[in-house]
């Protein structure tokens, strides 16, 4: 099969060509590059060429002059020229005319620069324009090299457009800073590459447009590979006084610039279209000056937008907090927004299933859903919690409560299985669950409640069997963990103690055998500083080490006394804890049924007391006795009330 045509080129057809140098003047030097390579049929990276002449021209054209003639400057005069004034004025002008040589490149072994590669490159504006020397150049020194990188460097820039002698009073720096690196290794290799900023113009002001900033919808930026909670969708938006919510950034119009090209660059016009159209409210300040208008909180809430106005509220009424509707609330429990929440159905829930409320306080008229979380200052729950839920508030009132609660005042009318945290609880009826707090009181106990207290127990009427009731002094977890610390500071004092009391066994006994050479030494001192006669050092010597010794006693003696002032302040604080529970209570105002327990525990020695009432028994008040030296046991005792 025959082929209809060939790209194989004959050895005789890639010769290289020559160009005749050629002389031009030109303002656009890339252009007649192009030009003569363009009629020598070559690509025009083949070509090269001398600077001869630098020709530098100004005018200032307005209205009335718009044909001004150009007037030439010196380079001089170009190379100083910094008339801000003049050359941010729209209606001056600046050009170039280049005279240039232009030939063929040298081959790269004609070429003492052929392995370091140049380039030159600028900004969007062209404001600043740089030299780049990439990664892997090689240069050797030669003699003439700063003066030939400044001519490399002009030629890049004519070849770019940009201006030579003007905005580029740095060259013959960066020229002569590479040139002295050269020098001092002789051959160097780039190993990274350099960027050196060659030329510099009048970067514009950009034009500001103006913007609504709604600084109180501003959403948490999203770490790359945190998962994002869909459920917290910000139904309402929480505020604290002083925080900045609105913000409108006025429109500015920009400063105009000069490039490094000779252009002037005008600023855009600015945009006008988010100007304020809406009011405000009493608790919202309004501060504005030539930049902006910023709208503060004076109070605490949520901002709301009613009527074209924006106000900060606190009460807020909703039907059921759930996915589809709110979505989690949590303002914070600062924030001073306080929450009714209506949904009373019994089979529906008014907290959906892993939902937040976090607000100061809220009123639940219904039930708490599974996983659901409910913390405020203040919190009432009229329905019921899931045995999964989570509610932690202050001062906390439950109907059913089957879940966790955590809180300082807590009251549940009827306790199903659940588990309660507090400092007072008191719970109209109990039916299994788990109860620790300082006080804790129940009108009806039935079965299997567990109750741990620091302070007292106490039951109106019981009803039930397998109920636990503990004393515990440690029931608090800062209490435990201080006691836990002092215990641990305790230990580590005696040793410091016992290691000390040595030290001091031992300059006692030094001192005490040394005193009466000590005394003699002194004696004869005395007698040489009262003739004036030169004390001998080994005199001296032994004098002062004597006094180190008795400084170091005294030291060790002091810091004796410290450490031991410290452990009597733990031991003593660690007794009170054990005195404390010896005025704790357990107290059941009706008769014992069933099998029940009631537990003290001791802090010194670490125990733990058990007292089974007998059924059908009357005894109501229990606490803690010494019976004898170091023993206790529970025993009924005398009911305060009755005293």
């Amino acid at each position: 099969m025959a082929f209809f045509g060939s790209n194989k080129k004959t050895s005789a057809t890639v010769a290289v060509k020559k160009v005749r140098p050629t002389i031009v003047r030109a303002q656009n030097v890339a252009k007649e590059i192009f030009k003569i390579a363009k009629s020598y049929d070559m690509d025009p990276e083949l070509l090269d060429f001398n600077l001869l002449d630098v020709q530098t021209y100004t005018r200032m054209v307005t209205e009335e002059s718009k044909d001004a003639e150009w007037e030439e400057i010196a380079v001089e005069e170009a190379q100083a020229f910094d008339d801000e004034s003049m050359l941010l004025n729209p209606n001056f002008q600046i050009k170039q005319t280049y005279e240039i040589e232009v030939f063929s490149k040298q081959t790269s072994k004609d070429d003492p620069y052929s392995g370091l590669k140049l380039s030159v490159g600028a900004n969007a504006t062209k404001c600043k324009v740089y030299l780049s020397i990439a990664q892997g150049s090689k240069v050797r020194y030669v003699p003439r090299l700063e003066h030939d990188l400044v001519e490399m460097i002009n030629r890049k820039k004519i070849r770019a457009g940009i201006l030579v002698y003007m905005f580029d009073s740095m060259v013959e720096d960066v020229a002569s800073k590479i040139s002295a690196h050269i020098r001092i290794e002789e051959e160097v290799e780039f190993t990274k590459s350099e960027t050196h900023l060659i030329a510099e113009g009048y970067e514009p002001t950009p034009t500001i447009n103006d913007a609504l900033i709604l600084h109180y919808e501003a959403n948490e930026e999203v770490e790359e590979n945190e998962r994002i909670d869909y459920a917290s969708r910000g139904f309402i938006q929480s505020v604290k006084e002083g925080d900045l919510l609105i913000e409108y950034v006025k429109a500015k119009l920009g400063k105009p610039g000069r490039n490094c090209r000779g252009e002037y660059i005008a600023p855009k016009e600015p945009v006008i279209s988010n100007e304020p159209k809406f009011n405000v409210g009493d608790n919202i300040r309004v501060v504005e000056d030539a930049d902006s208008i910023k709208y503060y909180a004076n109070e605490n809430g949520y901002i709301a937008f009613e009527n074209n106005t924006y106000i900060i509220k606190q009460e807020v009424d909703v039907d059921a907090v759930s996915f589809k509707t709110t979505g989690s609330i949590e303002s914070g429990i600062d924030s001073e927004v306080n929450i009714i929440v209506k949904e009373a159905d019994a089979i529906k829930d008014a907290v959906g299933p892993g939902m937040t409320v976090e607000v100061t306080e809220v009123e639940i008229d219904g039930n708490v859903g599974s996983n659901a979380k409910v913390i405020a200052h203040k919190a009432i729950v009229g329905g019921q919690t899931h045995k999964t839920a989570m509610i932690r508030a202050d001062e906390l009132d439950i109907n059913v409560h089957k879940g966790s609660a955590f809180g300082k005042e807590v009251h549940i009318t009827r306790l199903e299985h659940g588990s309660v945290e507090g400092e007072y609880v008191s719970i109209s009826q109990a039916i299994g669950g788990h109860i620790k707090a300082k006080e804790v009181e129940i009108e009806i106990c039935a079965s299997h409640v567990k109750i741990t207290a620091s302070k007292k127990i106490e039951i109106k009427k019981l009803l039930g069997s397998e109920n636990i009731f503990t004393i515990d002094p440690l029931l608090s977890r800062d209490v435990q963990n201080s006691v836990e610390h002092d215990e641990e500071k305790i230990k580590e004092l005696e040793e410091e103690l016992r290691d000390l009391k040595k030290e001091i066994e031992k300059y006692t006994n030094l001192i005490k055998s040394g005193t009466k050479s000590f005394l003699e030494i002194k004696k004869r001192l005395l007698h040489y500083q009262k003739n004036k006669v030169k004390m001998p050092e080994s005199f001296v010597k032994k004098y002062k080490q004597f006094q180190n010794m008795q400084q170091r006693l005294k030291e060790l003696q002091n810091n004796f006394k410290e450490k031991q002032d410290k452990l009597n302040l733990l031991t003593t604080r660690i007794v009170s804890y054990q005195d404390n529970i010896m005025d704790a209570r357990v107290i059941n105002r009706d008769k014992w049924i069933g099998y029940n327990e009631i537990k003290f525990k001791l802090i010194d020695p670490p125990m733990e007391l058990v007292y089974k009432p007998a059924e059908n028994s009357n005894e109501q008040v229990f606490g803690l006795v010494e019976v004898d030296e170091g023993e206790f046991a529970i025993r009924p005792i005398k009911d305060e009330e009755e005293e």
